[in-house]
């Protein structure tokens, strides 16, 4: 194990906050190995790079010779997750859980060492504690501290509904600290309230209270908004090697400097020495290869990775254009359509905004040619490869 200073300065890379650093620096120096616990509710089959995030975390407690512990919410999964929520979620069926939980098994190992990760279930512990527990549970938190969460008061001052099986979420997250005897929690900033709950209920039961350490959300490939699939902004960690080089290809020079430090397992002064590179001369696309190698070596291998970077110069840096561009129709009633609109229709744009945002950065082309006019119209009868980026592609067909 590194010393004290090293590994806080490993730990606190990339991370929103830690509470508590002084309890963190503490249970460190006891020279112990510290019990790690992330929770995951198994809501959905696949992974993004987004949810890597905390998973990267989790190696580097692995390598400082900490114990992790991978928890699947089979049982937290069957209430959901109220967290930025506005309505109440909508349960998992029991098959549902099961399988998603299969593939996040598989998928986790693609970051963490198999060797070192405990994978526990919260349904242990929660199915056997009964209604008498739970009642006594939930007599360790008031109703008003459970208010005090911004989803739940935010919809209790709307007269939006708020399930009881809702209240009972952070409770059981907290207890799964715990039952698991946890010494540091992680989780997206999002995740602080359910977070807090566990040092409350681990103090009630008389355990020192775990640190919580809170990752940001990583923002998707346009920069803007958080990573996420319903806005068609992410990279899937079982994505195709070319599909997942070409989209990290894809984000700005400014942001490849933020998933290097939330994605990389490059140390602290090698960062440093990239960004003096390009503060040097370096052209910062070769600094993104670099980048976009690692990630998809660490999902698939780096012979493959090599084989996508050399795909993807090939493709897109000698100005090729790829042979399986969609084809669009645009039904406009004889109207025509904005390019705004023409964009985000085509799914190369989350949303007009976004489509706007590209206009004024350079990055939008229509049959090669670069344009930044927000007004233009497409006219009925246009056909052409609209543009954006260096990779996102549509034959467009306006009706």
């Amino acid at each position: 194990m590194i010393d004290v200073k090293q590994a806080l300065e490993l730990i606190a890379r990339g991370t929103e906050e830690i509470i508590k650093v002084e309890d963190l620096q503490q249970k460190l120096e006891s020279g112990k190995p510290l019990q790690i616990k992330v929770g995951f509710d198994p809501t959905a089959p696949d992974l993004h790079i987004g949810h890597t995030v905390v998973i990267n975390k989790m190696r580097q407690f692995q390598d400082l010779g900490h114990e992790v512990t991978f928890l699947i919410g089979d049982f937290t999964g069957m209430i959901g997750d109220p967290t930025g929520k506005s309505v109440t979620r909508k349960p998992l069926t029991a098959e549902q859980i099961k399988d998603n939980a299969d593939t996040y098994a598989t998928q986790v190992f693609k970051v963490l060492d198999r060797d070192k990760t405990r994978i526990r279930f919260n349904s242990e512990w929660m199915s056997q504690l009964g209604s008498e527990g739970m009642i006594r549970l939930a007599a360790k938190y008031t109703l008003a501290r459970m208010l005090e969460r911004d989803d739940f008061e935010n919809r209790y001052r709307k007269g939006q509904p708020i399930g009881m099986h809702e209240l009972l979420y952070p409770l059981v997250q907290g207890y799964d600290s715990v039952m698991l005897k946890s010494d540091v929690e992680m989780g997206g900033t999002d995740q602080k309230f359910n977070l807090l709950v566990g040092r409350h209920l681990q103090q009630h039961y008389g355990q020192q209270p775990q640190v919580i350490i809170t990752l940001p959300l990583l923002e998707g490939l346009d920069g803007v908004q958080k990573m996420s699939k319903s806005l068609n902004n992410y990279v899937g960690i079982t994505e195709a090697p070319d599909e997942m080089f070409g989209k990290l290809m894809s984000i700005s020079d400014e942001m490849m400097w933020r998933y290097f430090e939330l994605l990389s397992f490059r140390s602290n002064a090698e960062l440093a020495g990239l960004k003096q590179q390009v503060a040097d001369g370096s052209n910062p696309r070769d600094i993104k290869f670099l980048l976009c190698e690692e990630i998809v070596a660490r999902f698939h291998d780096r012979a493959v990775a090599d084989a996508a970077r050399d795909t993807f110069i090939a493709r897109f840096s000698g100005g090729a254009m790829p042979a399986d561009i969609p084809d669009r129709t645009l039904a406009t009633g004889g109207q025509g359509i904005g390019i705004a609109a023409a964009l985000t229709q085509c799914g190369l744009t989350a949303s007009h905004s976004d489509a706007f945002r590209m206009l004024k950065q350079g990055g939008v082309r229509i049959d090669g040619e670069k344009i930044s006019d927000r007004s233009l119209q497409l006219e009925v009868g246009f056909e052409g490869i609209l543009q954006v980026g260096k990779r996102r592609f549509c034959k467009a067909h306006v009706e």
